[in-house]
């Protein structure tokens, strides 16, 4: 970042030039000789500011200066992260250092110390595993960012693994949906002690965060690994790799339903990839349709709600997540290079989803950054969509009912699109939510898109999202592959049945392909190079990679007045 220079230094700077370069004589330039100058351009002195400042001297000078004095930088984060990346790259501005120490308040005001959980909305002692992958998000990226130092860092970190190791779980299974933030107890969405069922998707979230903590933190990776050792696995995943969730029936009985949609769905599922589960199916876009909206062909899943019993919402956070965290690579991706998305198909369609929603702003004029958020009273939230129940821009409640006054800009969203994507409209969406925030409180979940003003809520979701967003600029995807040390998780209990009782991977065993397998046909991507519109499609091993994501040069043209004819024509009166 380059700062104002003080006129008297650059005084020093350069008379210190002109006494390295003496005239060619090697003698004091006479009177008859032209005084040598030097011009520097782009100086201030106190609260003054000059375009240049010149220096003129017809004699060298000698200056002398004393100790230099540097100012403190963050170099942290691992050695080997990524020079360049997708979207935005370069050091926090100070004003995106202040949004970092903004958002982090949240996480103190909210904090529970006997947990080491955080409030997922509020002052509401309340939390998920999404929340509280959100809550690693914010650990990670102020630690990184320098907003906090390591003492804090670990203090927070060993409290928060020694909780989430010794939770309570569901049916003895796999962690409940909801737990009491204060005491670690399983509760219901309203805070009463209770069991409710498990989410897949929200495992599948923690365990991409517990993934990224043991990457860039070694030495908790052992409490880490002790973390999932404890769950059940046999009902989350079945044996052709789809993701299940379960929950209480009135009868008191479980019921296990297949869980996920496409954009959430792929992002979930990775988490449970990281960790060496099968979960090829749940990781397939299948089925997937497409509508057009504003010329973009954007992709939604393809199972009928009527048959399912599950809402297609296409929203942007399963996207801007799978960017942030994992630069949309595929789990087995260990390169570490943020310019190639291994997982191909995934940056395509979210350059879609980020597309259409400029699209909309540039053809209605009105500001879009779509993604589930709270809200203040009944619904208290929703899913605000750019496609659901056959209609673009529908915002739904959970019930399914229509709520379009609840319709808003999502701070993470918009700030996740600025962060991803380097265009004028996300300087835009930047600018409508950058400094929507309380400093001790953190930010707000969003602005209403009718004028209604911020969404007077603070949540642990949107506020990690946004640290995230900020530590990508900085690093780039923040999933680094660097811990290349024995793992626990991989070596505990070898040799006996506990792995297999809990349905645990066995990654010390290399299954050797058949002979007759090397000559077998491979099977084609599902979504073929025809397909990629806004990224180059990069071909080579099992999956299309892709690169070079753009969508600059496919923006739609702005709408333009139309002129008519008026119904009537005045009456022409001549002068006299």
């Amino acid at each position: 970042m380059t700062r104002p220079t003080s006129a008297p230094l650059l005084f020093a700077a350069a008379v210190s030039l002109l006494a390295v370069f003496p005239s060619q004589s090697g003698t004091a330039q006479t009177a008859e000789e032209e005084p040598r100058a030097l011009t520097i351009e782009g100086a201030a002195s106190g609260v003054q500011s000059f375009d240049s400042v010149t220096v003129t001297s017809s004699s060298p000078l000698s200056v002398q200066f004393g100790d230099l004095v540097e100012e403190p930088t963050c170099m942290r984060g691992p050695q080997a992260q990524s020079s360049a990346h997708f979207g935005r790259n370069g050091q926090p501005t100070p004003r995106e250092f202040e949004m970092a120490k903004t958002a982090w308040s949240y996480f103190e005001s909210s904090y529970q110390s006997e947990t080491g959980l955080v409030n997922a909305v509020g002052s509401f002692p309340s939390t998920t595993l999404w929340d509280t992958a959100s809550y690693i998000s914010a650990l990670v990226a102020a630690y990184e960012l320098c907003v906090i130092d390591k003492r804090t860092f670990d203090d927070r970190a060993n409290r928060l693994i020694n909780t989430l190791r010794n939770l309570p779980l569901y049916r003895g299974e796999a962690p409940n949906k909801v737990y009491n933030a204060a005491t670690g107890a399983m509760v219901d969405y309203a805070n009463q002690p209770g069991e409710i069922g498990m989410s897949a998707n929200d495992i599948g979230r923690l365990l991409v965060w517990l993934q990224i903590l043991k990457e860039r933190h070694p030495h908790l990776a052992n409490g880490v690994d002790n973390v999932p050792m404890r769950w059940n696995f046999c009902n989350l995943i079945n044996d052709d790799g789809r993701m299940f969730g379960s929950f209480t029936q009135s009868d008191g009985n479980t019921r296990y339903v297949q869980e996920g949609r496409l954009g959430y769905e792929e992002y979930a599922a990775k988490g449970f990839a990281l960790w060496g589960f099968d979960v090829d199916r749940a990781m397939s876009p299948e089925p997937v349709n497409y509508v057009e909206i504003f010329g973009v062909r954007v992709p939604y899943d393809g199972r009928d709600p009527r048959v399912f019993k599950n809402q297609n919402y296409v929203l942007t956070e399963g996207y801007i997540l799978d960017g942030l965290e994992m630069g949309w690579d595929l789990p087995t991706d260990r390169s570490n290079d943020g310019t190639v998305a291994s997982n191909g198909w995934r940056a395509e369609f979210a350059n879609r989803i980020y597309l259409v929603q400029q699209r909309r702003f540039e053809q209605t004029g009105v500001i879009t950054a779509r993604s589930e958020h709270q809200i203040e009273g009944s619904p208290y939230f929703v899913y605000d969509t750019i496609f659901a129940d056959g209609y673009p821009w529908n915002t739904l409640d959970p019930t399914g009912e229509y709520q379009p006054d609840r319709a808003a800009v999502s701070a993470k969203a918009a700030v996740g699109m600025w962060a991803l994507w380097d265009t004028d409209y996300t300087d835009l969406l930047f600018e409508a939510v950058a400094d929507l925030s309380q400093p001790d409180r953190g930010f707000y979940e969003g602005l209403y898109e009718n004028g209604n003003g911020f969404i007077p809520l603070q949540t642990a979701n949107n506020n990690g999202i946004i640290l995230a967003a900020l530590l990508y600029k900085v690093q780039g995807p923040i999933l680094q592959r660097v811990n290349q040390n024995t793992q626990v998780w991989d070596t505990a209990f070898i040799g006996t049945d506990i792995r297999d009782n809990k349905c645990h991977p066995n990654r010390m065993v290399e299954e050797v392909p058949c002979c007759a397998c090397a000559n077998s046909n491979q099977i084609p991507p599902v979504i073929p190079v025809e397909e990629f519109v806004y990224c180059r499609p990069v071909v080579g091993g099992t999956e299309i990679g892709a690169t070079e994501c753009s969508t600059v040069e496919h923006n739609f043209p702005r709408p333009q007045v139309r002129q008519v004819l008026p119904s009537s024509c005045p009456m022409l009166v001549s002068n006299p």
